[in-house]
């Protein structure tokens, strides 16, 4: 981690911007949970998570939320009446069992049958029963304190994200959809609490994905008008790290794969699994406001190259994306617009 954060361009970020961090399961090892990972469990897996959590911690920007627990990282932020920013923990704290093995548990070694047995069990949870009831609570206390905004951090991607075969088998079990009756939880209580302006913020999949807050086959939606949703979903790729698909696979194969994920998914309004980049979040007391930019080559030191891909915006009270400009009739640059159209950069 030393050398890591030698990079010049890293530094001259720090030296820019505040960062609030969150940790992902490569900190300590892949698709880990609380007792394992891809590679190890029981006792050497626990001394390696010890060993990584004290190197995350002397080298990280963040002090310790709780001396008592020193694996906890969530936390929360008040930013005035403007917004509360709650991060979550949803790789380490307390993860039940994720699919490890294989490629995402499918495969020699995997393990996604064990993990498709339980994956709506009430007591399975993804952040542990002690960070959930917190996590309830600060949202129901940032309503009730008048915060225009709930911005929540949750390392993986929360929306269904199915594959449109298999009855929408999901794409990825180690996301929040290996964890349904959790996910059912979060949902039951912004109903139970009418609690509005809720956007997640999340990354891990190496992809980009915009979606409504659509609690399907539970609430009706209407994947076009947005009615019926909940909020938001905002979840960035990898600014660096290769495509889900791999360094080399070609950006017109990737266009026909993200038209598929957004047909499949009513709730996905967009989509792209080519670019690598980030988004920039502009949040306002009327409207909130994202940004997609996509580099094209990230193997390069270069400055101006980056491309708007695409942009979105939500108003206050909504509780949807907003269908003008872009998505409904909209253009983006890259992936996937549900009816919208992509004209290349």
């Amino acid at each position: 981690m030393g050398t890591y954060r030698t990079d010049e361009d890293l530094l001259t970020l720090h030296s820019m911007y505040p960062f609030i961090t969150v940790w992902d399961d490569h900190e300590v090892a892949d698709n880990s949970w609380k007792n394992g990972s891809h590679n190890s469990e029981g006792e050497v897996f626990l001394k390696r998570k010890e060993a990584a959590v004290r190197a995350y911690f002397e080298w990280m920007p963040l002090r310790q939320v709780d001396m008592d627990d020193t694996l906890r990282i969530w936390r929360n932020f008040s930013i005035g009446n403007l917004a509360d920013l709650i991060m979550l923990d949803t790789r380490h704290y307390a993860r039940d069992l994720t699919v490890v093995g294989g490629i995402i548990g499918i495969g020699p070694g995997g393990n996604i049958g064990d993990v498709e047995d339980v994956v709506d069990d009430p007591s399975r949870t993804l952040m542990g029963f002690n960070q959930e009831a917190w996590f309830y609570d600060q949202l129901s206390q940032s309503s009730e304190r008048g915060a225009r905004w709930r911005l929540v951090g949750t390392q993986v991607v929360f929306s269904h994200i199915g594959l449109g075969i298999f009855n929408n088998r999901p794409f990825n079990r180690d996301q929040w959809d290996g964890y349904l009756a959790n996910r059912d939880r979060i949902y039951q209580h912004l109903a139970d609490h009418s609690i509005n302006n809720t956007i997640m913020l999340a990354g891990d999949s190496h992809a980009s994905w915009v979606s409504d807050l659509a609690w399907i086959n539970r609430r009706d939606y209407n994947k076009d008008t947005g009615a019926g949703s909940f909020g938001v979903e905002f979840a960035g790729t990898a600014v660096s790290s290769h495509s889900v698909l791999g360094r080399n696979f070609p950006n017109f194969l990737s266009k026909l794969l993200s038209k598929w994920l957004v047909s499949a998914n009513p709730e996905l309004q967009w989509q792209d699994l080519y670019y690598r980049g980030y988004f920039q979040l502009s949040v306002g007391y009327e409207e909130l406001n994202a940004r997609y930019y996509g580099i094209p080559d990230p193997y390069e030191r270069k400055n101006d190259d980056e491309i708007l891909l695409a942009e979105f915006k939500v108003y206050s009270g909504e509780n949807r994306l907003a269908r003008n400009p872009t998505v409904g009739g909209g253009v983006a640059k890259a992936g996937a617009l549900k009816n919208g159209k992509v004209v290349s950069p």
